[in-house]
């Protein structure tokens, strides 16, 4: 099984190397990730320069652009074959409800099922964890079972692990995207030089966080899993659309 490792926090992140290794007790893993922390770049394209690739001591390759530059180049350029699975992660960090809107991380997975290869977006719900080792082995568990029961046709997952020791994660959920509050209000500051300048505040909290939710499952120790698609029309609205075009 051909793996592409992909991730947003930049090549050097321990998320990362901790994925890499747990695929490649299955797989031939080849990792190409941004050379920096390209964290909340969704799913942007880099069209007014040149990429670079290069390769780092450990055997990843860096590019410098974004995480849907990394797979698209990887994909597209690189490799002389089709991966057969893209894997993104492990993300420091959540990646449930809106969060997908922003993240980098699903968007290098997004990239992967846009090409036609099966992808999962892997996050670590945890926003000080240093050991990601249990999210990357359910990464590794799931690739697996691909590799077993393989799909029809490509899939796009959204994978968030709760921040708990292996045997303490209740199992599996299969979900749906919850919702957040609207974000926090932007931080306003001065710089030495006088000038204003804005943070963008934190993510709310969750809204919808119902029972079925992404957030409902890992707040209670279980691995969500939610299938993800890229359809974004409003299917329910065209009939209203035609109609007040029609007036």
């Amino acid at each position: 099984m051909r793996i592409l490792v992909s991730n947003d926090d930049g090549y050097f992140a321990p998320g990362l190397a901790a994925l890499a290794e747990a695929l490649a007790e299955i797989g031939d893993v080849t990792v190409v990730a941004p050379e920096r922390d390209r964290s909340g770049a969704s799913n942007s394209l880099t069209l007014d320069r040149p990429l670079s690739l290069r390769r780092a001591a450990n055997g990843f390759h860096f590019v410098n652009g974004t995480p849907t530059d990394c797979v698209h180049l990887a994909v597209t350029g690189m490799l002389d074959h089709m991966p057969d699975m893209v894997v993104s992660g492990v993300n420091h960090g959540a990646n449930m409800g809106d969060d997908t809107i922003y993240s980098g991380t699903v968007a290098a997975a997004t990239e992967g099922f846009l090409l036609g290869v099966p992808s999962i977006a892997v996050s670590l719900v945890s926003k000080g964890a240093s050991d990601f080792t249990v999210a990357a082995r359910v990464a590794r568990d799931l690739a697996a079972r691909f590799m077993r029961h393989p799909w029809p046709r490509p899939a796009l997952l959204n994978v968030n692990v709760p921040d708990l020791p292996y045997e303490q994660i209740m199992g599996t959920q299969v979900t749906r995207l919850g919702k957040r509050h609207k974000a926090e209000p932007v931080i306003r500051s001065v710089t030495p030089r006088n000038d204003t300048v804005y943070w963008i505040g934190a993510a709310g909290a969750a809204a919808d966080s119902g029972e079925g939710t992404d957030f409902h499952a890992v707040a209670n120790g279980f691995v969500s899993i939610t299938p993800l698609q890229i359809d974004l029309t409003h299917t329910a609205q065209i009939a209203t659309v035609m109609d007040w075009l029609a007036q």
